[in-house]
């Protein structure tokens, strides 16, 4: 399936044979403290930085009703963030996997998005719409 929209991934993750856990992870961009002149410049232009996660939060597929239920929860919990990066975590066995089963998943999120490695996770911007952040 071809996502180009977070109601795609909702929709995906709902036809999956097993139950699905959506997890999240908010990021913002920050301006790392070795930047130069001409990063600090751009950044402040609204361009540029590095992306740092902020909170991460999961829930299972019918928890989330659509990508603005989503927004409005996230602006409640925490700081304003550019990102969120979304993955799905599997049940076995027709079981719905347990908040307790998302935390090692999500911490790996957060250590992947800090080290850069962002293979194997959909970014969404505030609009709800995929980001290329190739």
């Amino acid at each position: 399936m071809n996502i180009t929209c977070f109601s795609d991934l909702l929709s995906a993750a709902k036809s999956q044979p097993e139950p699905q856990r959506l997890l999240f992870v908010f990021a913002g961009a920050e301006l790392p403290s070795t930047a130069s002149a001409e990063q600090r410049e751009q950044f402040a232009s609204g361009e540029g930085g590095e992306l740092a996660p902020l909170m991460c939060v999961d829930k299972a597929v019918d928890e989330v009703a659509h990508f603005d239920a989503l927004v409005a929860e996230a602006a409640e919990a925490g700081p304003l963030w550019a990102i969120v990066f979304t993955t799905a975590l599997s049940g076995r066995g027709g079981k719905m996997p347990t908040p307790l089963d998302a935390q090692a998943p999500l911490q790996q999120m957060v250590d992947s998005i800090k080290a850069g490695r962002l293979d194997g996770m959909l970014p969404f911007n505030r609009r709800g719409e995929p980001v290329n952040l190739a």
